[in-house]
């Protein structure tokens, strides 16, 4: 009875055995391929990583060579260059518009603000941003209604840059002759707790030289 037993399990074990190499067999492909898969995966993101440490490596070497570069033209062709790399491409766009001006080229410089505050793929503080800079590029040579729709969303309550684009719009007034209208948004500035004192200190001189009187700015608490 033990040796019938016996023979029992070695053809049961024998039969699992074939079993399992039939399977492997079968399927093994599948697995191996998982395998290479998960290696090959892991493999190519350690290359990504690896290039895009590389890419920002190099980018960051190349916006620093342009900030350094002290002739304004070849900064701003400098920071061109890498406004064409997504990740530092907000930071350069800015450098490149600062360098135009600074070399005599506003108007490519404005141009370069437009683009950037009608890109959809920026963040909206950069938008604004770049829209607020273009707006203190132009002054009074901006269109009329252009400028007063670009200040009326930047003066916004819960716009990022709003003390400034108040700023911006009281010179519109000025601008304009209105001065009621811009002693009342200098004031505005003057009471904003997001203002600078050194903005409130030429919104006050703004006032008096309009003929107004600053008021108070709000108590903090």
């Amino acid at each position: 009875m033990h040796n019938s037993d016996s023979f029992i399990h070695e053809v049961s074990e024998e039969v699992r055995r074939d079993r399992l190499y039939a399977t492997l067999r079968r399927y093994g492909w599948i697995l191996v391929t998982l395998v290479a898969v998960i290696v090959g995966g892991a493999a190519a993101n350690e290359v990504l990583k690896s290039r895009r440490a590389s890419q920002a490596e190099g980018a960051g070497e190349a916006l620093r060579t342009a900030f350094a570069e002290t002739d304004a033209a070849t900064r701003a062709g400098l920071f061109g260059d890498v406004a064409k790399d997504a990740p530092h491409a907000i930071v350069a766009r800015l450098g490149e518009a600062g360098a135009l001006v600074a070399a005599g080229q506003q108007d490519k410089a404005a141009a370069v603000l437009l683009a950037l505050a009608d890109d959809s793929t920026a963040l909206p503080v950069y938008r604004q941003l770049a829209a607020l800079e273009r707006v203190m590029l132009l002054g009074k040579t901006m269109d009329p209604s252009e400028r007063a729709a670009t200040l009326e969303t930047l003066a916004a309550p819960d716009a990022p840059y709003r003390p400034l684009a108040l700023e911006q719009r009281a010179l519109m007034h000025l601008d304009q002759g209105d001065k009621p209208a811009a002693i009342e948004d200098l004031n505005a500035v003057i009471a904003d707790p997001a203002s600078t004192e050194a903005l409130r200190a030429r919104a006050r001189q703004l006032v008096i030289a309009a003929g107004g009187s600053a008021t108070l700015p709000l108590a903090n608490g």
